[in-house]
């Protein structure tokens, strides 16, 4: 099996409840109807049911009657969750009837729903931007303990089986922080790792913390800041299987590694990048997709407590039902 059909297998193999927002997009009820066909996952869709019905009536879609369906407007948890509002956001200065209008939202709504124990994660962003995603989770679920940044990684996907697993790689952060200093750093790194074990299925994340310089060939504050993030790292998780600086070369090629640095137990054996900033990230994932025609998988927000991921409004059904998948695997995990 490749990738995505491992990581759909393992989804499979333990269903989660994810909620989907935006129930009358229709690339997102398309892709609820095959995940609920496919048995995939347990879908919440929020919206008005006899709206969602008709739209997939209109779709020519058979399974949307296996979702869960909860209209905030009628739902008799809308009161409980807008309670559950009130308390998490009242010392940030919610009132209790900006908690009432708030739970109207779906996007809202769902995270409200997963903060509850109701759910396992949601996936939203086939009309809503970065921001509208996030914002609610950061002020419903929160960060995942000790972890202070959200973060992206992305699933590169090659046809170079001698590099990462098998010529699978996971790199962050792509999409999020753009300049995390040492201790953000670190909790990206710690993160990706935890993408690496719970999406990809790396029995063992090998973490290159990426520089321009490998062990102390060049001299420079942001050469500093990855030595710092590695040290830094190890201290959240001492389990953490991680070594930098490393250049890409020194972190991918065996030979390479071994003539850069001698000892390192990464170098030349990495299967999980983590780049010093976002610009880096989103310029490195984008160059080995066009140029090397790698797959690039995500981005897949991580951070959080419980995952809550970001679609690009240009997606495919096929994109929302493998995030759906992925979705799944970091649920289970989370617990």
């Amino acid at each position: 099996m490749n990738i995505i059909e491992q990581i759909i297998a393992r989804a499979k193999s333990n269903k989660q409840r994810i909620v989907l927002p935006e129930s009358l997009e229709e690339r997102t009820l398309t892709a609820a109807d095959r995940a609920l066909a496919d048995q995939l996952a347990d879908i919440i869709l929020i919206g008005n049911r006899d709206e969602i019905f008709a739209l997939a009536e209109k779709l020519n879609l058979t399974h949307i009657d296996q979702a869960t369906i909860i209209d905030p407007k009628t739902s008799e948890k809308t009161e409980e969750y807008a309670q559950l509002l009130y308390e998490l956001r009242k010392n940030k200065g919610m009132t209790l009837e900006e908690a009432h209008q708030k739970v109207l939202n779906p996007l809202y709504f769902g995270c409200l729903i997963i903060k509850n124990g109701d759910a396992d994660g949601q996936i939203s962003g086939a009309l809503s931007t970065t921001g509208e995603t996030l914002r609610p989770a950061l002020q419903i679920i929160k960060c995942s303990p000790g972890i202070t940044c959200v973060s992206g990684a992305m699933l590169m996907v090659t046809k170079q089986p001698q590099y990462g697993e098998n010529g699978v790689l996971v790199m962050g952060d792509v999409a999020v922080t753009p300049m995390p200093d040492a201790a953000q750093l670190a909790q990206i790194a710690v993160c990706t790792a935890q993408t690496a074990r719970s999406v990809a299925g790396f029995a063992e994340p090998r973490v290159a913390m990426l520089s321009f310089s490998t062990k102390g060939s060049a001299k420079h504050e942001v050469v500093d800041k990855v030595v710092e993030a590695t040290r830094l790292a190890l201290e959240i998780d001492p389990t953490l299987h991680i070594d930098g600086e490393l250049q890409a070369d020194a972190a991918l090629v065996p030979s390479v590694g071994t003539k850069k640095a001698p000892g390192s137990s990464i170098a030349g054996k990495a299967n999980t990048l983590v780049v010093p900033c976002l610009e880096v990230g989103n310029i490195s994932y984008k160059l080995v997709q066009r140029l090397g025609d790698a797959e690039a998988i995500g981005p897949i927000l991580q951070g959080i407590a419980r995952p809550v991921n970001d679609l690009s409004r240009g997606c495919s059904v096929d994109d929302i039902y493998k995030m759906v998948a992925i979705t799944a695997c970091q649920a289970m995990d989370a617990k």
